[in-house]
């Protein structure tokens, strides 16, 4: 995200002050940009309009106080800024709950968290209270007479059987929690709704998901809306009353009950075709009202319905538009209201005319139902990369989620803030790398999903599409497609060889040429397991190279040696060339980890040929701990130089960097931290200061 860019762009700082006497007391951090966007959850006082609250992907909290106008962040410091939900006590507006996990998940880099955390202040002060493992807290509901009772959805980390999935309950506050609803370890809780004139009926919707490094395989016949009666004691599966049968392979499920006529239910399903029914009856029977494919486009990523406070008909979908219904789901309005990419609706209860909607913009605010609309923008960019040029000042370049890649200057002279206006667009899309050529820092190249890549010149301000191979493959399994292409795909300059590029599919493809032509210079480099190359998403199939198997992930030069080439796989393969790719050699046979994880990147040393680190990425296979390895003799052996980070749900490394002029001291970013070893990995110290637990990549 922005707030970690400086991560390395001022290591040089901290290589200098290292060995200093207080060596971190005096250093800090600037955030410097881009502008922000995506945040999942949002809302407001019911009475007082002033104060909105709103959480963000990988962000935190921020809070206003007078209307938007000006925003605080308020859950900096602590351990995790993903928030999945957030929960406001009817009785009492300064009882805050929020829950942490991103909940919407179609890519490869959506952060978990470490269970849930109230506040009785309004946001001044947080506690956690509890539930560490569950990963993933979609929704979060309060009793609406006793603030003591509280119900939370795990989702679970969806990254392999977990037995923290289902609903969970509270009756003192948080101090103590029960598992009121568990299905299975491959089920989880994404929903769930509560009848506010009779709170004893909840309505909870469950979700089997499971996302491995080659695919995310939704839905199954545990998954479904389920009733209590009795205030979550027991549960009633509802798939017979729904669907007249037991049984029903569903994928991500939405549940809402309208709150001015709480026997009117709405549930949407993921099936082969979205699927809204309504209950009128409090969900004793249901009537299939749509099948409109924009209810519920991809899945995974949206899903979720909110009924309008005034009135029981007026129902919102949010997905890819913003869908309005007014005759309880027969009809409906698609568009752009509040923005797209939306995640959550916030609807006034005490005045349905103001409404907040949380989406990949960020976020949107109406007090006239969109009649019209204000924007809000945050500084909670998510970020891919970052890299810097050889200008003076310097200026960094990344790709930013759904957005494009961005550049912009260090340092300026108005000030010590650098303004959004510095920042331009520079080829590219939301995914990958920006990368200025070494050699010429006025041609920037920028990747993009589906093998997109764009050679951008400064001068001109004109891109140019390179991709390595024309042929779209987005929508087809990749075993039948002629190159494979993650959403993050490789991208790095040869150090000796002016304006060369190497790029990643399967194979290693280098150009030197600006993209003009290009060879591809190995074999497949992965294990080319045919299972991990099939059809992602589930009951509703979901090809876009978020969650593809067996592609390279990471390709670098050595710095020292002409023609040494390092690669890395997401299917746990290190390769090697010494000869520009003439021929090639597996050294993964000694990494001694667990198997099928992700060489999140590798860094072959400034100081010696034969030495490189690699981070190795394993949360996919729900291991969460943090692996850096090292070999000084050219990958035949390696050593883990990692157990002196901490471990925890977010230790997981995302990089590893050894610093330009001082031997044996790296810089490693997790999930949610940066730290510095001084020697070669025997120790390692935090670096966050005064930055937020971002994850930094």
């Amino acid at each position: 995200m922005s707030k970690s860019l400086l991560t390395f762009a001022m290591s040089y700082l901290f290589s200098i002050a290292l060995f200093a006497q207080s060596p971190f007391s005096e250093l800090n951090y600037r955030h410097i940009g881009p502008d922000g966007n995506r945040a999942v959850a949002a809302m407001s006082e019911p009475n007082n309009p002033l104060v909105m609250y709103i959480g963000a992907a990988s962000g935190g909290i921020f809070k206003t106080d007078d209307g938007g106008a000006t925003w605080k962040s308020i859950f900096d410091k602590y351990e995790v800024l993903s928030i999945g939900s957030l929960a406001m006590s009817n009785t009492d507006t300064k009882q805050i709950w929020a829950g942490t996990g991103e909940t919407f998940v179609i890519r490869p880099a959506h952060s978990v968290g470490n269970g849930i955390y109230k506040s009785n202040d309004g946001g001044k002060t947080w506690k956690n209270m509890g539930l560490e493992k569950t990963g993933r807290i979609g929704r979060i509901v309060i009793h609406p007479k006793n603030p003591d009772i509280v119900y939370a959805c795990s989702m679970g980390h969806l990254y392999g059987p977990q037995q923290e999935r289902g609903v969970y309950r509270t009756k003192n506050g948080g101090k103590t929690w029960e598992q009121i609803l568990f299905i299975d370890q491959n089920t989880g809780a994404n929903e769930i709704a509560i009848d506010p004139q009779n709170p004893d009926i909840l309505f909870a919707a469950l979700w089997q998901v499971n996302i491995n490094s080659w695919g995310l395989n939704s839905g199954g016949t545990s998954g479904g809306i389920y009733r209590s009666k009795d205030g979550g004691n027991t549960w009633q599966p509802l798939s017979e009353n729904i669907f007249g049968q037991k049984n029903v392979a569903v994928g991500k499920t939405s549940i809402a009950v309208a709150p001015n006529n709480p026997k009117t239910v709405y549930a949407l399903f993921e099936m082969r075709a979205p699927a809204l029914y309504r209950s009128e009856d409090g969900g004793e029977s249901w009537k299939l009202m749509s099948n409109d494919h924009s209810l519920a486009e991809r899945a995974p990523y949206y899903t979720r319905l909110t009924i309008s406070s005034d009135s029981s008909n007026e129902v919102h979908t949010i997905g890819v538009k913003h869908g309005i219904s007014m005759d309880g789901g027969k009809t409906w309005n698609f568009g752009y209201k509040g923005g797209g990419d939306n995640h959550d609706l916030w609807i006034n209860p005490v005045n349905a005319n103001h409404q907040i909607m949380a989406h990949d913009g960020c976020a949107s605010l109406t007090f006239n139902r969109w009649k019209t609309s204000k924007n809000i923008v945050l500084p909670i960019a998510q970020m891919y990369h970052v890299s810097v040029d050889n200008e003076v000042p310097y200026n960094v370049y990344g790709n930013r989620q759904d957005g494009y890649s961005y550049r912009g200057p260090s340092n300026n002279l108005s000030g010590r803030n650098i303004p959004l206006s510095a920042w331009e667009a520079v080829g590219g899309c939301e995914s990958g790398f920006a990368k200025p050529d070494p050699f010429d820092n006025n041609i920037i190249w920028s990747g993009c999903y589906d093998g997109g890549l764009d050679v951008f010149d400064i001068r001109t301000k004109q891109a140019r599409d390179v991709r390595v191979w024309p042929e779209a493959g987005y929508g087809a399994k990749p075993a039948d497609v002629k190159f494979r292409w993650h959403w993050n795909f490789p991208l790095s300059f040869s150090p000796h060889t002016p304006h060369r590029v190497y790029v990643g599919s399967q194979f290693v493809h280098k150009t030197d040429d600006f993209g003009q032509s290009w060879q591809t210079i190995s074999p497949d480099l992965t294990t080319n397991d045919k299972s991990h190359q099939q059809s992602s998403g589930g009951i509703a199939t979901d090809n876009l190279m978020t969650f593809d198997g067996c592609l390279l992930f990471s390709i670098e030069e050595s710095p020292i040696q002409k023609d040494l080439i390092w690669t890395g796989t997401n299917d746990g393969q290190v390769q090697i060339t010494k000869d520009g790719g003439k021929n090639w050699t597996n050294v993964s046979a000694n990494l001694n980890v667990p198997k099928w994880g992700t060489i999140a990147n590798i860094e072959p040393s400034k100081y010696d040929a034969g030495t490189a680190y690699i981070s190795i990425d394993l949360h996919q296979m729900g291991d969460f701990d943090p692996y850096i390895l090292k070999t000084s003799d050219f990958g035949q052996t390696w050593s883990k130089i990692s157990d002196g980070i901490p471990k925890s749900m977010l230790s997981f490394v995302h990089v590893v960097k050894e610093d330009p002029k001082q031997k044996g001291m790296l810089y490693a970013g997790t999930d949610n931290n940066l730290f510095v070893s001084a020697n070669d990995g025997k120790t390692w110290t935090s670096l966050r200061l005064n930055m937020p637990p971002a994850p930094v990549y």
